[in-house]
């Protein structure tokens, strides 16, 4: 490798006595400095861009907004580490060097970062700081402050860190408003864009604190919103800083408008809805198909005063599932992780509780072009022939989506014949293995929520003799059992933007099998899925990605390795009448920063709820 030296740092950089070159094939001062990147293509922005196309720029400041955390508590408002449960909404304190539009399936633009320079070969890219940012106790933003912040994250931080940066070699501060990542391959397209989405810490702050110990603490970011107050477990207040040193920047011009944004903890879902209709709470995602279908007949709806919004999803449906813990013996067996598929009731369940408000889900990348269809294309076999030996053969012989039977009875038939071929029989009414051992299954939840739908499952694996319960815990026990791998299935969620890239690595790959509080949660291990995996970061066009995750989806989906459950494509959204939003949405996310209170409208409700 060549290496060129920036003329602005007399050909070094002094690090603890140590003179570093710059590892470099291309000199920076050949490349042109832009003001944002695009995945594929160009950024749809112009460098003049005043204001993102979806936000109203002209957007009032003020008000409140209230919402709900349901079925959990927190001990932290450190939510890098592994060790506590974090505060929702503790994201909203931090500024990244660049930030998305939601109008583009993947383009950033600079926040802390004015402009950047990325190597036309992709071995590295640089960021131009802007001088005025700031920490909220006046502190400058520093690219000391980026080189720290990408350290401790990947030595201290969760496991994720590790796989969503792993290509990065080594960030590398040339001087105090330029840092520069370098890359051990230009393999990852998306690399040198999520760079750009570190959270960027003080290191002024956290360099003489322990990291890894849960806080309470209020501590500095740099973004728009600070912590006003913490009540541990029972709520966390952000306000909106008005001194906020990137407020006028056009990535933000019309949004963060909501003087401050409270999130009150609940452990039941349904005295959260209470507290909603009662309008203790303002604003509320609606999960609950039977809610939103008949829930809504109480006065202050019936007066206009609550509303309801659907948003349509823009991005891939996620794939929400009951996750078999793969680290236990009695589910090594893919038979039998394929007949407890087959008890999963979905039509059933749709009728009965879901007044047939969702659609069964058939893929990792549903409703998108990434999902797999039909039997493989000459390309997906291309990537899947090296691992044919270690395969289910219907990956290569058998179409998608999985043609089970509708008919329960026709489902619990298969279910049984499999488990019999898988070494089991019936003795005394309990299924059993040739030692005589039980198949047990425990399904752990944390919120009740989702009892009506487990039971149902549970009753139909009774038929098959399988002996199932249900354990709710709270939500430490919860995360303390999965941080030791100690249960049997969970519900898990595997949501997919639009460019699938290297957090898939943490979902999927034996490097995260076992590492405690991964995205890995069945802690699949397979040879052909790692390479699959590193064909979608490696993709350079968005055909081979497509080619690629849906060669995935296919392995995942043949290797039964969740039960899917399902999925509405859109979100449903209630909200006590004091808000105004830009309309149309935009196309790739709910901006919820874009919103605003109309705060005579705020007051004519407090004066109408009696409260101040």
């Amino acid at each position: 490798m060549r290496f060129v030296l920036r003329s602005t740092l007399c050909c070094c950089l002094l690090f603890g006595g140590w003179t570093l070159p710059l590892a470099a094939d291309t000199d920076p001062d050949t490349v042109p400095t832009v003001h944002g990147l695009a995945l594929y293509d160009e950024p749809a922005l112009p460098e003049d861009f005043s204001h993102f196309p979806y936000v109203e720029p002209e957007a009032p400041k003020g008000g409140t907004m209230t919402q709900a955390a349901v079925g959990s508590s927190f001990d932290s408002t450190n939510p890098f580490i592994i060790r506590g449960t974090p505060a929702i909404g503790i994201g909203q304190i931090y500024d990244t060097l660049l930030t998305e539009n939601a109008d583009e399936p993947f383009s950033v633009y600079g926040l802390l970062a004015e402009g950047m320079r990325l190597d036309p070969e992709r071995y590295w890219i640089e960021f131009d700081l802007r001088p005025e940012a700031r920490f909220h106790d006046g502190e400058p933003v520093t690219a000391e402050d980026v080189v720290f912040s990408f350290n401790l994250l990947i030595e201290e931080g969760n496991p994720f860190y590790r796989g969503y940066y792993a290509d990065v070699e080594r960030v590398v501060a040339l001087d105090p408003h330029t840092v520069r990542f370098e890359f051990s391959t230009n393999h990852s397209r998306e690399l040198p864009l999520i760079v750009g989405q570190l959270p960027i810490l003080p290191k002024h702050y956290w360099e003489e604190r322990d990291f890894s110990v849960p806080t309470l603490a209020r501590h500095p970011g740099s973004g728009p919103y600070r912590i006003a107050s913490v009540e541990p477990g029972r709520r966390i207040v952000y306000q909106r800083d008005d001194d906020y040193w990137g407020r006028d920047l056009p990535v933000n011009v019309g949004r963060h408008n909501i003087d401050r944004l409270i999130y009150d903890y609940y452990r039941d879902r349904d005295i959260a809805w209470e507290a909603f209709k009662a309008g203790v709470m303002d604003y509320r995602i609606d999960a609950r198909a039977a809610t939103w279908a008949i829930g809504y007949d109480f006065p202050a709806y019936r007066d206009g005063l609550v509303k309801r919004i659907t948003v349509p999803d823009g991005q891939p449906s996620r794939m929400q599932s009951f996750v078999f813990n793969l680290r236990r013996d009695k589910f090594q067996d893919p038979r039998v992780r394929e007949a407890l598929n087959l008890t999963f009731d979905f039509p059933w369940l749709n009728a009965n509780l879901f007044y047939d408000s969702y659609h069964p889900t058939q893929s990792y990348f549903q409703n998108s072009e990434m999902a797999a269809e039909g039997l493989p294309s000459e390309a997906e076999l291309e990537l899947l022939e090296p691992h044919r030996d270690e395969l289910p053969s219907r990956v290569f012989d058998s179409p998608v989506p999985i043609d089970h039977p509708e008919d329960l009875r026709e489902r619990l038939r298969l279910a049984y014949d499999l488990l019999l071929e898988a070494g089991y029989e019936v003795r005394d009414g309990r299924l059993v293995d040739e030692r005589g051992r039980p198949l047990t299954v425990e399904v752990m939840l944390f919120d009740s929520g989702m009892e009506r739908v487990v039971q149902p499952m549970l009753r139909n694996m009774s038929r098959l003799g399988v002996q199932g319960r249900l354990r709710i815990v709270d939500i430490n026990q919860f995360l303390n059992r999965l941080r030791s791998f100690d249960f049997d299935i969970v519900v898990g969620q595997f949501p997919q933007s639009n460019n699938p890239g290297n957090e898939q690595r943490e979902y999927w790959t034996s490097e995260f099998a076992h590492s405690p509080q991964s995205r890995n949660l069945m802690g699949l291990e397979s040879p052909a899925v790692d390479a699959l995996v590193e064909r979608i970061i490696r993709a350079d066009s968005r055909e081979e990605l497509n080619t690629a995750t849906r060669a995935l989806d296919r392995v995942l989906l043949w290797s039964f390795i969740t039960i899917p459950q399902y999925h509405s494509g859109e979100t449903r959204i209630a909200v006590w009448d004091k808000f105004g939003y830009p309309e149309p949405f935009p196309k790739y996310g709910l901006d919820l920063s874009a919103w605003w209170v109309d705060t005579d409208r705020e007051a004519e409700l407090n004066r109408r709820l009696r409260r101040r």
